[in-house]
């Protein structure tokens, strides 16, 4: 059974926030199949990129480097600091990408190859470095948003216009937020009733 690609992807507006979104609402890189699913998904590597290198290892370091952005990220959004961590995600950082290509494809096109096989390293490499520009820029980190769902704790970059946006999608935490309301709403007006 192949992994939809709406169920791995959460459109934050960065890379390193969708690998954040990959815990909520419960774990959706619950193996290699997955992880692999949700790098081609998320842009991470080219389509038919050769991933056979992905393994419980390989899920384990993602599921462990996202964990780290968590905290960091959500310590950032409070305010808060979160050195100890910062040095892990630099760190991560430091690591170069994989190197890109630019090659015919069967059309004749151009379409964007790897060098090689991607290392685990290099494609984490690529999120740290996703992860220090967006909390040092200072426009991007101000556009930082936590969900005001009830029970989500999502961040996104709010890219809205006025800046307005609440909820990391509207069909599901919006969605349930009008419900709530439009029943309490439906609960007062029947308590005034009776």
């Amino acid at each position: 059974m192949a992994a939809a690609s709406y169920d791995l992807r959460f459109d934050s507006g960065r890379l390193c926030l969708d690998l954040v979104a990959t815990a909520e609402p419960a774990e959706r890189l619950d193996g290699p199949r997955r992880l692999r699913a949700w790098l081609t998904g998320a842009g991470l590597v080219p389509p038919g990129t050769p991933l056979d290198a992905v393994d419980t290892g390989w899920l384990g370091r993602f599921q462990a480097a996202r964990d780290l952005l968590h905290r960091v990220v959500h310590a950032e959004v409070a305010g808060r600091a979160a050195d100890p961590d910062l040095e892990r995600l630099n760190a991560l950082a430091a690591t170069a990408p994989p190197a890109p290509r630019a090659v015919r494809g069967t059309d004749g096109r151009l379409v964007r190859s790897l060098a090689g096989p991607p290392d685990c390293g290099e494609l984490l490499g690529q999120i740290a470095r996703d992860a220090v520009d967006l909390l040092t820029d200072p426009v991007a980190r101000g556009r930082l948003r936590q969900c005001e769902g009830e029970s989500c704790s999502l961040v996104y970059l709010d890219t809205s216009r006025g800046r307005r946006r609440r909820w990391c999608s509207s069909e599901v935490c919006g969605n349930r937020e009008r419900v709530a309301r439009h029943r309490r709403r439906t609960v007062g007006g029947q308590a005034l009733k009776g």
